[in-house]
């Protein structure tokens, strides 16, 4: 792929405060389509991994640095012909150390959702340590995908996943066994261990989160119960044992569905939080909860959207008690990808605009992340008939 020339854009925008608020947009400029970013603040470094693609729909999975204010020449983790590329279900990464770990999906067989979840390990130098390997022990010819990726304190890697070994098979009624989600751990040498279940039915096609805590990893997904109940779960491994899932907030959204819009959750110290989407009395929110427990309760949610909610939420601490999370939400008038800052205690900023969006699904899932003394946002456009990258940046002295 050839890089671009760099230029800047720089838009000042009005909050609902008097403030004005600069948001440097810095163009994305590569050849074919790109789309399917994954964006991580980590060790001092901020990354960037996403699919590309050409007319020949070969995939590439690739993986770029932000240094000296631009994105940096991207290295080629992965290619293939035989991939499966979906807005929802995007590959990720993390960082730990001078250790990158990559996902994508690759098909397993001719069926629609049949396709297994490869890593790759390599160095941030390019340096491979383990290629193309597959993260589920089942071999089965089902849907695997919607992972979750965050560092250890031992150099390696926590990941979530949706599992679909289970669905292959029927229950009682003749119906398919549900959704699972599953976690295990990747060594520094590429080792997976820790295999475990942590639910035995969740919603089909929403995306994990996960994060690690001192006390151990954090994981938060969409639940599914026997009468189509869909809220947010969590579950938490103390002491090295996993405890039972328990809901978030009891929303007690029934849809016989899935509404393919995950949660998100973050860490820092003993505080967690979680945004995410749901439908309340047929109206559609984005709702923020924290615990001040490492996740052992949380304090009732915070309605984030003043319009409708289409959701795609991501969220990041600022400091030990402040968060920012974004989301998208729309009326008549447009659809729009926002900002807003929100406190422990509850109190919540004014809305920020970052741009005007589609809320379709070529849009992806947004995403946000601190870096040193700035707030970056990536998120997908669909224009002159290609998929391609967009993103800005805004100081935190703005917010």
């Amino acid at each position: 792929m050839k890089k671009g020339v760099l230029c800047l854009l720089f838009l000042t925008i009005s909050s609902c405060t008097s403030r004005e608020i600069i948001i440097e947009k810095i163009p994305f400029l590569h050849e074919n389509n790109n789309a399917q970013p994954s964006l991580v603040s980590r060790d001092g470094s901020l990354s960037l991994s996403w699919i590309s693609s050409d007319e020949k729909k070969k995939a590439a999975l690739n993986f770029s640095q932000f240094e000296d204010g631009k994105w940096n020449s991207p290295q080629t983790v992965s290619t293939g012909s035989d991939w499966f590329v979906n807005w929802a279900d995007f590959p990720t990464h993390a960082i730990n150390g001078d250790l990158i770990l990559t996902s994508y999906l690759k098909k397993s067989a001719s069926g629609t959702y049949t396709y297994d979840i490869l890593l790759s390990l390599q160095k941030l130098n390019g340096e491979k340590i383990k290629e193309d390997f597959v993260l589920h022990t089942d071999g089965t010819q089902s849907e695997h995908g919607f992972v979750s990726i965050t560092s250890n304190k031992n150099n390696g890697f926590y990941v979530s996943w949706l599992d679909g070994r289970n669905t292959i098979e029927k229950g009682p009624e003749g119906q398919h066994k549900p959704m699972t989600i599953r976690f295990a751990e990747v060594t520094a040498n590429g080792a997976i261990v820790n295999e475990k279940e942590l639910d035995s039915a969740t919603c089909d096609c929403c995306q994990t989160s996960i994060t690690a805590t001192s006390k151990g990893p954090v994981v938060v997904y969409r639940d599914r119960s026997e009468k189509e109940v869909r809220d947010i779960y969590i579950t938490r491994k103390i002491n090295g044992v996993w405890d039972a899932p328990f809901p978030v907030h009891n929303d007690g959204w029934i849809i016989n569905g899935c509404p393919v819009n995950g949660p998100k959750v973050a860490s820092n110290l003993n505080n967690l939080a979680v945004g995410w989407f749901t439908v309340s009395d047929g109206r559609p929110i984005v709702n923020l909860s924290f615990s001040k427990s490492n996740g052992e309760s949380f304090d009732s949610p915070i309605k984030i959207n003043t319009l409708d909610a289409i959701g795609r939420v991501d969220v990041e601490f600022l400091n030990e008690k402040e968060v920012l999370i974004s989301y998208i939400e729309g009326d008549d008038n447009g659809t729009f990808l926002r900002i807003k800052k929100v406190s422990i205690d509850g109190k919540a900023s004014a809305p920020i605009t970052i741009s005007e969006i589609d809320g379709g699904r070529n849009t992806g899932v947004p995403q946000l992340e601190k870096f040193n003394d700035d707030i970056f946002i990536v998120w997908t456009v669909f224009e002159n008939d290609r998929n391609q990258l967009k993103s800005a940046k805004l100081s935190l002295e703005n917010i």
